[in-house]
């Protein structure tokens, strides 16, 4: 029997077989396959063997077929009682070729493509291509680009296969070529267009400016305006039209704004309604509106924002606040309603972490203050996190609530960290202005293993000091945030090396602490210690001498000599920083002292007291104004008997205070700041120590007639006070990846190091020439101060600073340096 079409090639085809007779299907036979299994073409297909098919049955297995996407073409005939079905395969997809886009990554691209079902391998659907083509203009008009075209290619391939090619060209984007405001008579032109983001001039120095046009800008610079006005008390302010003119050759726009003002109005009452959860008067307490004060849009949505919040810690995570203004335009007054509906308490199931593969997860529960079979609370919430940043393992900490699946007041509460280097095996060779060439061989983990345990094994070597040091710090000692810890450590530092007046000293000692919590931001700690120090090879100058003279051998006055002392130290700390590592808000300080104990060979105390405050001045915490300061004082206390003459003990010079490098007063050579060495001499004889108290060896005080002042090097002093300004700026160039690991700001430094015992007095007998060399150095007023930029980065090899610095306020003998680096601290 011959074939009989019964419709084909389109929908309209099906009109055709309305007047066939229905017959019942005894085989189904599918041509033209090629790509697609016999199987699954049958399986689109809604008619069997032994199906009577009919008109009705007969569209509907025709729809089915083009919606598997798989064909180009259906023809379905009749022969007998055997439905054939001939089918033209749409082409598979062989590759993609995207030509002469810039301005749209091949990846985004790709991802567009991939989600409109335009992938490698996949059948092609050509009606697709003509709404991509369109989507893809409509974007480079959002942007200014009216000149730009794209186009979509298909290149036959063998084996019913395709190649699609995009052309792009791109070209210029308009430039806007004027942007003028109309109706406006409260504010000025310049003072609302200088608000927009959208720009018609571009200064000659602005290499990042640009006056390109794009829509999407342009509405939020609608909203700006918008806001601008109503946060002044125009309420009534609207946007009334938006002209957008384009030159005939597409590359320049003309942008128009229409407004209508209105009137400024005031607040004449504010009402708190609906469900206040009997807090109506701590409820009024937080709404900064007055009855009174001008309209301002921005109070109104941080009094909305305000009150959820305070709901939230309440376990009302999910409240609805809505403020209903009741507007007056004969008095130009606004009732403001605000509505509170609370909605229910929710309670947390579970609190999980996700992102730690080296920490472990009890680390991170004992820094939660959110508790799981507790209310949600908001506050609580953002503590944990702030905690967990305080940490100083992850480079950013993330929180999720989500609903509980089947409830409407269970939540899951999510961490989700990324964790950052703490520390791990390590030996390397490092160089710094300050340390120069340096090793380093050891283990230092304030991660240990993943358990929070602070771990340090080091062998350090450089140019001026070469230490080992063991250390182990618990946080957790206790369940109840007690920490405990401990270190052993040996040294050798020759000072000569360190931009420091001569000497050397080898110690070693023992120490051990404890510290707990007084509440969520204060710890107290204690601590004891034994430490030896021998001093040999030390500069004869003045200020050394007055030490030598308490403890030095009466017979060998230039000895070597050794100290045994045992101490005891306590600290104080607060801290409500963001972060561990470059914080973006919050404040720190730190009190702590220590001193000898009566026994010790040396008798002194000394205590330093450090303070930071960061202020967030954008929203994403990309600007940000820090201040830090440091004080510190020490002296000693008590006498020291050295062959029946009673010495007033002092501070030993080796726990001086210095100032000057990479991290204190920037733009000054390391540790140049403060008191220097100076000699005295007399018949060309040096002075030496003295244990009889005189001068400094010199047989009678008018001998020495002669005085030379180290203008090099520093010795420090017992009393230090330095302050910085610095603004943290986003960092040019730098992909926002790595904000959380690169800080660039501006700085001021300023400060001094001075030695409240020097008696500049005690040298007036030497000739007014030689005395003129002389500063006063327990003078704490003589400030030094330098400006400059700071660029610091926590490297695989450790937190890097690089500053370049310029002093605007020295004095003589001070060593200055514009550019210095270091690796291995950070602040």
């Amino acid at each position: 029997m011959a074939s009989m079409l019964l419709v084909g090639a389109t929908f309209s085809g099906v009109s055709q077989a309305a007047g066939f007779e229905p017959f019942v299907v005894e085989d189904i036979k599918v041509e033209g396959l090629q790509r697609v299994a016999l199987g699954a073409a049958l399986l689109n297909l809604p008619v069997k063997v032994g199906d009577e098919l009919d008109a009705v049955t007969l569209q509907r297995a025709i729809k089915s077929l083009y919606r598997s996407a798989n064909f180009d073409d259906i023809e379905v005939m009749r022969d007998g009682n055997t439905l054939l079905v001939r089918v033209r395969e749409r082409p598979t997809i062989s590759s993609i070729v995207l030509e002469g886009n810039k301005d749209i990554k091949d990846e985004q691209l790709q991802e567009s493509l991939d989600s409109s079902g335009v992938k490698v391998g996949e059948p092609l659907d050509r009606t697709i291509l003509t709404e991509i083509e369109k989507g893809l203009q409509d974007f480079y008009y959002g942007v200014g680009k009216y000149n730009a075209t794209v186009e979509a290619k298909i290149v036959s391939l063998p084996r019913n296969r395709v190649e699609v090619e995009f052309n792009f060209k791109e070209g210029d984007a308009a430039e806007i070529h004027q942007l003028n405001v109309v109706g406006n008579t409260v504010f000025p032109d310049d003072e609302l267009i200088g608000r927009f983001e959208l720009k018609d001039y571009k200064a000659w120095w602005d290499f990042f400016g640009d006056r390109r046009y794009q829509k999407q800008t342009l509405e939020g610079d609608l909203e700006k305006l918008t806001s601008y006005y109503q946060d002044r008390g125009y309420i009534r302010f609207r946007v009334d039209s938006t002209q957008v003119a384009m030159t005939p050759d597409k590359e320049g726009i003309y942008v128009t704004v229409n407004i209508d003002e209105g009137e400024k109005y005031t607040v004449k009452a504010v009402n708190l309604t609906g469900d206040l959860l009997d807090k109506r008067e701590l409820l009024e307490s937080l709404v900064p509106l007055k009855e009174g004060s001008v309209y301002n849009g921005a109070e109104v949505t941080f009094t909305e924002e305000l009150i959820s919040k305070f709901l939230g810690r309440f376990g009302y995570a999910y409240p609805t606040v809505n403020t209903y203004p009741d507007i007056d335009d004969e008095t130009n007054e606004v009732v403001l309603n605000i509505n509170v509906d609370p909605g229910k308490r929710i309670y947390v199931r579970k609190v999980d972490f996700s992102g730690n593969q080296v920490t472990k997860d009890e680390v991170l529960r004992r820094e939660m203050r959110q508790m799981e079979g507790t209310w949600l609370n908001s506050r609580n919430v953002e503590l944990s996190k702030e905690r967990l940043n305080r940490l100083g393992f992850f480079e950013t900490v993330e929180s999720t609530t989500t609903p509980v699946p089947g409830t409407d007041d269970l939540v899951d509460v999510e961490y989700q960290v990324k964790e950052q280097p703490s520390g791990s095996f390590t030996f390397g060779v490092g160089y710094g202005t300050e340390s120069k060439l340096s090793l380093q061989l050891g283990l230092s983990q304030s991660n240990f293993l993943g358990s929070g345990n602070n771990v340090g094994i080091n062998v350090n070597t450089n140019a001026y000091s070469k230490n080992v040091n063991l250390s182990y710090h618990d946080p957790y000692f206790t369940k109840h945030g007690v920490s405990a810890g401990g270190s052993i450590y040996w040294s050798a530092f020759d000072a000569d090396r360190y931009y420091l007046e001569s000497y050397k000293n080898d110690s070693y000692g023992v120490a051990f602490d404890l510290s707990w919590p007084l509440n969520e931001y204060n710890r107290l700690g204690i601590g004891v210690a034994y430490r030896h120090n021998e001093l040999s090879e030390v500069s004869p100058y003045q200020q050394v001498l007055k030490f030598y003279n308490i403890y030095a051998d009466v017979n060998d006055p230039t000895s070597t000599l050794g100290f045994d002392n045992f101490e005891v130290n306590a600290n104080w700390s607060r801290s409500t920083l963001n972060r561990g590592m470059f914080p973006t808000a919050g404040n720190n300080q730190r009190l702590s002292g220590k001193m000898t104990v009566p026994g010790s060979d040396n008798k002194y105390f000394k205590v330093n007291f450090d303070t930071s405050f960061y202020v967030p001045l954008s929203r994403n915490h990309r600007w940000v104004f820090l201040t830090r300061g440091r004080l510190g004082y020490g002296n000693g206390y008590g006498t020291y008997d050295n062959g029946g003459v009673e010495h007033d003990q002092i501070m030993p010079f080796w726990e001086n205070f210095y100032a000057g490098g990479s991290t204190i007063l920037r733009g000054f050579r390391t540790n140049s700041v403060g008191p220097r060495a100076f000699y005295l001499s007399g018949d060309g004889t040096p002075c030496i120590p003295d244990p009889s108290g005189g001068i400094g060896g010199c047989d009678l005080p008018g001998n020495p007639d002669r005085l030379q002042v180290d203008d090099g090097r520093s010795i420090g002093g017992n009393g230090i006070a330095t302050l910085s300004a610095e603004l943290v700026v986003p960092t040019p160039f730098l992909d926002e990846a790595y904000t959380n690991t690169v800080r660039t700001s501006f700085f001021v430094d300023a400060g001094n190091v001075w030695d409240s015992e020097f008696e500049y007095d005690r040298y007036r007998f030497l000739p007014q020439s030689e005395f003129d060399k002389l500063q006063d150095y327990s003078d704490p007023g003589r400030i030094r101060a330098s400006y400059g930029i700071s660029v610091q980065w926590i490297s695989p090899m450790g937190p890097m600073v690089f500053s370049l610095a310029q002093p605007f306020k020295e004095y003589e003998g001070d060593r200055t340096e514009v550019f210095s680096f270091n690796i291995g601290r950070t602040f």
